[in-house]
C-alpha cells in the first residue's frame, strides 16, 4: 500500500456524509435508517485511515483480499474488538482457512466448491462466520456469483444440505445500467427464499440500493477517499 496523509476530521466528517445520505434516502422510502448498514470499504487504504475511522466510531469494514487484511486487521482488531470486518472480494478455495480465521462475515460466497470447502473449515475451526451468496444479477461473464435463475437452488443447497450460516445476498449491478432494475431482482430473490439481509450499493448507488431494501451498502470512495495503488503481490 502507498503512503495517505490520514486527516481524522476529513474521515469523520465523511462518514457523516454518508450516514447522512442513508437517512435521508431510508426516509423516503419510508424504512427505518437503523436497518441500514454502513461498510466501509477500506481495501488499499492504510491502517491510518482505517484507525481514524475507527476512533470516529464506525465498526463495520469490507476488505478485497485476505494478504492484504491480514498485513492490516489483526491489530486493529486486537484494539477494537467489537469491530466486524467483512469480506467483499473474490475467495479462492485455497485461502478459506485463513479467511475464517480473520473475517466476520463473507460477502462472495459463489460456488459449491468454495462452499463445501467454507462447510469443512466451519467445522474443523468450530467457529461459524456468517456468509452472503454473490449473486451475478446481470449475468456478465467477466464476474463472479450465480445466476439468478440458479440462486434458489444453490441457495436451499448451501443453507439446507450444507448447513450454512446463508444470512443474505449480494450482487454488483452492471456498470453504466439502471441500477435500480438488479436492485430490485434481488431483493425478490432474497425474498423467495426468506433472506432477510441484502447487501447492495457502492459510492456512486447506494441512495438507490436503500430504496431498493438494501441492509447493507459497501461504501468506500465517499469515506476514504481515492483508492491509493495496491502493489501487486502474490497470495
Amino acid at each position: 500500500m502507498t503512503a495517505e496523509n490520514s486527516n481524522p476530521a476529513d474521515i469523520l466528517q465523511n462518514l457523516r456524509a454518508v450516514k447522512t445520505r442513508i437517512d435521508e434516502a431510508a426516509h423516503a422510502a419510508g424504512r427505518d435508517p437503523e436497518t441500514v448498514a454502513l461498510v466501509a470499504i477500506s481495501k488499499t487504504h492504510g491502517v491510518d485511515r482505517i484507525a481514524d475511522a475507527i476512533t470516529a466510531g464506525h465498526r463495520l469494514f469490507g476488505e478485497n483480499r485476505v494478504q492484504e487484511s491480514e498485513a492490516k486487521w489483526p491489530a486493529l482488531l486486537e484494539g477494537a474488538p467489537d469491530v466486524r470486518l467483512h469480506l467483499v472480494g473474490p475467495l479462492q478455495s485455497n485461502k478459506v482457512k485463513r479467511a475464517v480465521q480473520l473475517y466476520h462475515g463473507i460477502q462472495t460466497l459463489d460456488r459449491l466448491k468454495l462452499a463445501r470447502a467454507l462447510a469443512r473449515e466451519f467445522d474443523a475451526q468450530g467457529r461459524q462466520v456468517e456468509c452472503f451468496i454473490q449473486i451475478n444479477i446481470g449475468e456478465e461473464p467477466q464476474k463472479a456469483g450465480i445466476r439468478p435463475r440458479e440462486a434458489d437452488g444453490f441457495i436451499a443447497e448451501c443453507r439446507d444440505t450444507m448447513d450454512l450460516p446463508i444470512v443474505g445476498l449480494m450482487c454488483i449491478p452492471p456498470a453504466d445500467e439502471e441500477a435500480g432494475l438488479y436492485f430490485g431482482l434481488l431483493a425478490e430473490i432474497a425474498a423467495r427464499s426468506g433472506l432477510d439481509r441484502i447487501s447492495m450499493g457502492m459510492s456512486g448507488d447506494f441512495e438507490t440500493a436503500v430504496r431498493f431494501g438494501a441492509t447493507h451498502v459497501r461504501v468506500g470512495t465517499a469515506i476514504f477517499g481515492q483508492r491509493p495503488k495496491l502493489r501487486s503481490a502474490p497470495e
